[in-house]
């Protein structure tokens, strides 16, 4: 990592900040703060210290390594070149000529550096190894992020695992919670690999062998997000992006191989018969996640270099460091994502829809329903299953990530009457859903022409806000009015054939009955979106997005009207027949922010802290 410090330092990406620091939320809000910047960079504490347990920390803490566009083409490269490389692969011919058998072999000559290199003996990642009851947790500086954080938690935690034959390997990036010196928490989840090897080791009646790298070459962290297809070594990705292999040593304790220049190593085994509560943890969703069984490693080392960096990122509401990992994921993966989709031309998962909840592609279609089909092959292949909303535009769309082009061509194009409405599988991070991992999915075709509809007969936000909240409704012979309810309205894009139309409320009951109360005003509105009063502004529309992506069931929670729809975005509870338990957003804790402020190291105002919902 001191390569990737002097590489960022190089190219005024680095900012070092000699504050006293803890670990317990300063250090985080710092980082989760200076991402959202316009220029940010990544952040290197010197000054580390735990004043829960009152201690120092002799190593620094690096954050926000991929900090921006150009912090990931130093660390990775250039991502549409290296999908390029992939897609001339994937189309690789026999040659014909001369010429061509010489391009063809200096291919294959540089796949040689694709596959890890066993070395003998140690890697500077063993310089220093701790054993046992010397093998503690609490000596390194592992960041509790948020406030209802369960504990401390290990984010970018490279997890290297096998399967029970060895001839499968994996590198995943989970949370890592710590429950105490010598315990640590393994999140990974339902349809990740290493679940389907600890559940390999819990049929063998064996325990199963984890090791845990932190630091190193920040590609082996980009790598161990990737979604590569079930069963591929992810430190393959590695030789083939780098054209050097990655050189791999033996873990002390265990038969796991992780990369010698890696800070630290965590190696353990992970009891395949008991579970621990895991969580709740402020995630990349922006939501908590809640407390779930999940199996646990019992840590036998720690090893680590001479003089070690700490690596870690914080998740919560976007953007985040992801929003830039995610976009080089993006390019690169473009020309696999092809062989399974051949009439997709590009596609992106804007990081306010958290990659999951929303995705846009543009395909070439030449037949009705194609775009259908394509949806079916999206949510069949991959990562890919989990997304929960999928826009689909033809070859003729503006660019992806020209978002008022996008946007205004969508809204041109939606069918309200014409929503492919499905069910699935979904991340096991989504809350909102009425069942764990499984809800339902929207697909929206726009390759079509702009449509012709009923036009709406608009009114502004001040008129149309009093008729919503002037109506009456008296449901079951109360004197309540439900419109009362209406706090707030804001429409959006009202020269498109779909404007759409906010509201905020404060939430007594069913918004379906809201929406049958609306009845009268349905020939004013054609989409309307109903969110929460409470941390909500209706002029952030970047924010809406993120509430509205996250906050939906397809299944549940859209209704429709003559000529017109409602989303219903509130939180949900018993009143909409929710069981599950609604997370708390993650939020900065207010006085941290105001020590931070106070002392100089943090420098916002009211509009920054509006504008991300901090």
């Amino acid at each position: 990592m001191n390569k990737t410090v002097s590489l960022l330092k190089q190219n005024n990406l680095l900012r070092t900040i000699d504050d006293e620091l803890d670990i317990y939320l300063e250090i985080p809000h710092i980082a989760y703060i200076e991402v959202k910047k316009p220029q940010s960079k990544a952040l290197l504490f010197t000054n580390v210290v735990g004043r829960k347990n009152k201690k120092k920390f002799s190593e620094p803490i690096l954050m926000n390594v991929f900090c921006s566009p150009k912090a990931v083409e130093l660390l990775i490269g250039d991502g549409d070149a290296i999908g390029a490389e992939i897609s001339a692969l994937l189309k690789m011919k026999p040659p014909s000529s001369f010429m061509d058998k010489l391009s063809l072999f200096n291919r294959l000559f540089h796949l040689k550096s694709v596959f890890p290199k066993r070395l003998k003996g140690r890697g500077e990642c063993q310089e220093i190894i701790r054993l046992g009851k010397d093998a503690k947790l609490s000596d390194l500086p592992i960041l509790t992020t948020w406030e209802q954080d369960g504990g401390p938690f290990i984010t970018m935690g490279q997890v290297y695992t096998k399967s029970l034959d060895g001839k499968m390997s994996n590198l995943g990036m989970y949370r890592l919670q710590v429950y105490d010196d010598h315990t640590l928490g393994m999140h990974w989840q339902i349809h990740k690999d290493s679940n389907h090897f600890f559940h390999e080791y819990k049929k063998a009646g064996k325990k199963m062998p984890v090791s845990i790298g932190i630091g190193g070459d920040p590609m082996y962290i980009w790598c161990g997000q990737a979604p590569l297809p079930i069963g591929v070594f992810e430190l393959l990705l590695y030789g083939f992006v780098k054209k050097e292999n990655a050189q791999i040593v033996k873990s002390i304790t265990n038969d796991i191989y992780i990369p010698r220049d890696v800070d630290y190593v965590i190696e353990g085994l992970v009891d395949v018969d008991n579970l621990k509560i895991e969580g709740p943890f402020g995630d990349h969703t922006g939501y908590y996640t809640l407390e779930e069984e999940y199996p646990f490693m019992e840590v036998s080392a720690i090893t680590c270099k001479q003089n070690p960096l700490f690596c870690a990122t914080v998740v919560g509401k976007p953007p985040l460091e992801d929003k830039y990992m995610g976009h080089a994921t993006e390019r690169i993966f473009l020309p696999l994502l092809q062989t399974t989709v051949p009439d997709l031309i590009d596609y992106y998962m804007p990081e306010n829809g958290v990659f999951h909840n929303l995705i846009l592609a543009k395909i070439k279609t030449f037949y009705p329903g194609h775009a259908q089909q394509v949806m079916h092959a999206f949510w069949g292949v991959g990562q890919m299953s989990f997304v929960k909303h999928a826009i689909f535009v033809n070859a003729d769309a503006p660019d992806l990530t020209d978002h008022e082009a996008i946007t205004e061509y969508i809204l041109n194009r939606i069918d309200i009457n014409d929503l492919f409405i499905s069910r699935g599988v979904l991340d096991a991070l989504d809350h909102s859903s009425p069942r764990f991992a499984m809800g339902g999915k929207l697909g929206i075709d726009c390759t079509g022409e702009c449509v012709d509809t009923l036009q709406v007969n608009l009114l502004d936000n001040a008129l149309l806000l009093e008729k919503m909240q002037t109506i009456s409704l008296h449901p079951k012979g109360t004197s309540s009015s439900l419109t009362a309810h209406v706090k707030d309205l804001k429409q959006y894009h009202l020269h498109t054939q779909n404007p759409i139309c906010v509201i905020s409320v404060h939430k007594e009951s069913s918004q379906k009955e809201l929406f049958e109360a609306l009845k009268p005003l349905y020939k004013h509105f054609k989409i309307l979106v109903i969110v929460d009063e409470k941390n909500n502004y209706l002029d952030n529309e970047y924010m809406l997005i993120w509430r509205v992506v996250n906050n939906i069931d397809a299944n549940r929670d859209l209704y429709f009207g003559e000529n017109c729809m409602m989303i219903d975005a509130t939180n949900k509870n018993e009143l909409d027949g929710f069981t599950r338990r609604w997370p708390d957003d993650v939020a900065c804790t207010p006085s941290v922010i105001a020590s931070l402020k106070e002392r100089g190291i943090i420098d916002i105002d009211e509009t920054f802290e509006k504008e991300f919902l901090l």
